[in-house]
């Protein structure tokens, strides 16, 4: 059985200026295809079949990748439950000419192994920890499996909230739909959960470019459950919202529907709380925005408490990885 460290799988990524968002860095929307790439080559070979991802924790960009650097990833399996797998990535910006590296990011991801039908299937492999180091970083993996369980329990009940109370009476809000092409997929005929979070963060810019009129930049996507899976063929419905502004920074959700195009049903498959960052030198702090509606004002106070448990956690994650060693 192998060790947590014998399962790294690694990729590394020339960051070509295609890639930039940002003036001179990269898409957070790509990082976080790759950041998905990186965890399905990971969590794949130990389960030695198709995986998809069931759930994301908190992603919080620390440090941008630039343009002419080289992005490295590196995936890890720390946990294996009966179905799924627990995969940490980390992710790296190296300068090219002087070799030193800074962690951009860190997050985990949940797996879960599929047969030929799609159906869950059992993984037979496990993982024993080398060391105490080791055996630690299993112990934290079975925590955040706990506290996700109880974010799971109500899959089916949030698959049917495909209501928007941002419908009427909200001032900056976007939606657009297309079709689930093949190319969307990565195997089978369900759509890439890489492919779907590049598509959220492209569309979450709209309203926050919209509203900023300035360069911005990716900061953080809340944890994501997925709650009802993405086919091929149907109908992908993106709902955006600017809840908040602050002084620098921005928070927009993205309710992602889908819906059967021959039959009209509807299911909710996630929703998305992204951050934007109003970049150092692109002039002063963004203009401020009132809340209005009864519906803008509860959006605005639930933004509120997720920004300030932002900032709790980008601290805790500094201070961890200041101490941990790198992978």
């Amino acid at each position: 059985m192998p060790t947590v460290r014998e399962t790294v799988a690694e990729m590394v990524q020339y960051v070509f200026p295609q890639y930039a968002g940002a003036p001179g860095q990269i898409y957070g929307g790509r990082v976080m295809e790759w950041i998905a790439t990186a965890g399905t080559l990971a969590a794949s070979r130990l389960a030695r079949g198709p995986v998809v991802i069931g759930a994301m924790d908190d992603l919080d960009f620390l440090h941008p990748v630039r343009v002419g650097e080289i992005a490295i990833l590196r995936a890890r399996v720390e946990w294996v439950g009966r179905t799924s797998l627990e995969v940490g990535v980390r992710v790296y910006a190296e300068n090219p000419r002087t070799g030193e590296q800074a962690v951009t990011l860190s997050s985990h991801l949940v797996f879960v192994a599929l047969d030929q039908a799609g159906h869950p299937r059992r993984v037979e492999a496990r993982i024993v920890p080398a060391d105490r180091a080791e055996a630690r970083v299993a112990e934290a993996a079975q925590a955040r499996r706990e506290a996700r369980r109880a974010r799971l329990a109500a899959r089916e009940e949030r698959a049917r909230e495909t209501g928007d109370d941002t419908a009427s009476g909200f001032r900056w809000r976007i939606e657009t739909t297309r079709f689930v092409f093949p190319d969307d997929a990565l195997q089978g005929t369900l759509m890439f959960a890489g492919r779907l979070l590049l598509t959220v963060d492209e569309f979450a810019a709209v309203p926050a470019v919209r509203y900023a009129r300035a360069p911005l930049a990716t900061a953080s996507m809340d944890a994501l459950e997925f709650y009802a899976p993405i086919r091929v063929g149907e109908m992908l419905t993106l709902r955006g919202a600017l809840n908040r502004v602050g002084t620098r920074s921005m928070e927009v959700e993205v309710q992602v529907l889908t819906e059967a195009p021959l039959t009209g049903a509807v299911r909710h498959s996630c929703t998305a709380y992204l951050t934007f960052v109003k970049l150092h030198g692109s002039g002063g702090g963004l203009a401020p925005l009132e809340p209005v509606t009864p519906a803008e004002r509860r959006h605005w106070e639930a933004a509120e408490k997720r920004q300030a448990a932002r900032v709790a956690r980008v601290r805790q994650l500094r201070e961890s990885l200041a101490t941990e060693p790198a992978w």
